[in-house]
């Protein structure tokens, strides 16, 4: 059994360690993989529904989100069962969502075997339960990546080689999905859940007894941790508005200002477009942005990189109705998505209590479902009538500066010591 580490001293933490860590949350991003890969496309191309239809579908996920992962971050930093505190919750999400993803290339049969129950209703039932199981799972899969670190670079080490694998695999789904199909996709998916969440979780020791700090009290420099706490959650959830528009829109934008009307065309441009993600989202949290965020500090390098991506939707609007165009601006996209899932996470758990982690976690996990809800319930009634499919991307680049300038000037590192200018 690899033990928990974290009662050793901070460099002596194993890469095996780390990698093991990271399953968990792996298994919860390859599942979101699966539903930003199949989702949107199932929706409209086997089941035929309208674009504000498929954004109502993505409604039923963030409204999850909200109730379930501040109840399930309460929870896990409250009880002890199976051995831990984040473990039961990371098993119940992994089967769940197994389930859930087993029923998605079946919604026209269990609407057929209802009778009288509209598709759509059946497709938002199994959405919602679908994401509240990875929302379940999500908390507690990044909160004992804090339980078992040290802060400091010992724990933005833990979070960028979580991203590390979580993103490998999730360059393997869209991998996966161009070269056998999306429903095999979504077998898979339902395999990794259940291995990568049942498994390396009986093989983490969690801390029994965790340090606590009075947060209240506590100030970096002029700010409380709590104003600070809350800067970082504006910040990202404008991060969030754009980078959730692109989700769940750039089939529309594909289909209508790319002029693709062949469906397997537009899955196989949408799948290339995201392996371009995640491929540069993987490779350089660890290589590239740990690194950096050492010498420069974690708070100007994310800042940076949601700069980049900020011009580079801009840069979506001049590649114009050429894939090939879209597949470059994908790869600068991929520098802020590395950052945007690794980053924020070691910013944030720095300001928390490790007793609160859960809880925390569950209230951050807002400035991600808030900005969906508002993707979902209003961008999609919006794009449905709108005569030019650019402004999608218009909001995509324009909520990114917004991220960009809140990050720069309200937002600062705690752990890490800044170079002198």
């Amino acid at each position: 059994m690899i033990e928990n580490e974290m009662s050793q001293p901070k460099n002596s933490i194993s890469t095996a360690f780390y990698l093991l860590l990271s399953l968990p949350s792996t298994a919860m991003g390859f599942g979101l993989a699966v539903q930003i890969s199949a989702l949107s496309w199932i929706l409209s191309t086997k089941y035929h529904l309208k674009i504000d239809e498929v954004g109502y579908v993505w409604l039923a996920g963030p409204l999850a989100g909200i109730i379930g992962q501040m109840l399930a971050g309460v929870i896990s930093d409250k009880i002890w069962f199976l051995g831990g505190r984040r473990r039961p919750l990371i098993i119940i999400g992994g089967i769940v969502a197994a389930g859930m993803l087993w029923m998605l290339p079946r919604l026209d049969l269990i609407s057929n075997a209802l009778d009288t129950v509209d598709i759509l209703y059946v497709a938002l039932t199994v959405a919602l339960a679908l994401d509240l199981a990875i929302n379940i799972g999500f908390n507690p899969t990044r909160a004992i990546i804090a339980d078992v670190t040290p802060e400091g670079d010992a724990r933005t080490r833990g979070y960028t080689i979580m991203q590390t694998v979580s993103g490998f695999f999730g360059v393997g789904a869209y991998f996966i999905a161009l070269a056998w199909g999306k429903e095999t996709l979504i077998y898979v998916g339902m395999a990794v859940m259940l291995a990568f969440n049942l498994i390396p979780v009986f093989f983490i020791q969690e801390p029994r007894t965790i340090k606590v700090i009075a947060e209240a009290d506590s100030k970096d420099g002029k700010r409380t941790n709590i104003q600070q706490l809350l800067a970082i959650y504006v910040a990202h959830s404008f991060t969030w508005l754009g980078v959730q528009t692109m989700f769940v829109f750039l089939y529309a934008y594909i289909k209508g200002r790319m002029g693709i009307s062949d469906d397997a065309e537009m899955g196989r441009i949408i799948d290339i477009s995201f392996l371009i993600l995640n491929t540069v989202g993987f490779l350089l949290p660890a290589l590239v942005l740990q690194p950096l965020a050492g010498k420069f500090g974690r708070v100007r390098v994310h800042t940076a990189a949601i700069a980049i991506m900020a011009l580079s939707y801009f840069g979506v609007l001049l590649a114009g109705s050429s894939p090939v165009a879209m597949y470059v601006v994908m790869a600068l996209l991929g520098i802020g998505w590395a950052a945007v899932v690794s980053l924020p996470f070691a910013i944030a758990t720095e300001y928390v209590s490790a007793d609160k982690q859960g809880l925390y976690m569950g209230i951050f996990n807002l400035s991600v479902v808030i900005p969906q809800v508002v993707v979902s319930a209003v961008f999609g009634r919006i794009f449905k009538d709108a005569a030019n499919l650019d402004i999608i991307f218009v909001i995509c680049g324009v909520s990114l500066v917004v991220s960009a300038v809140l990050w720069a000037l309200f937002v600062r590192d705690k752990a890490v010591s800044l170079p002198k200018k």
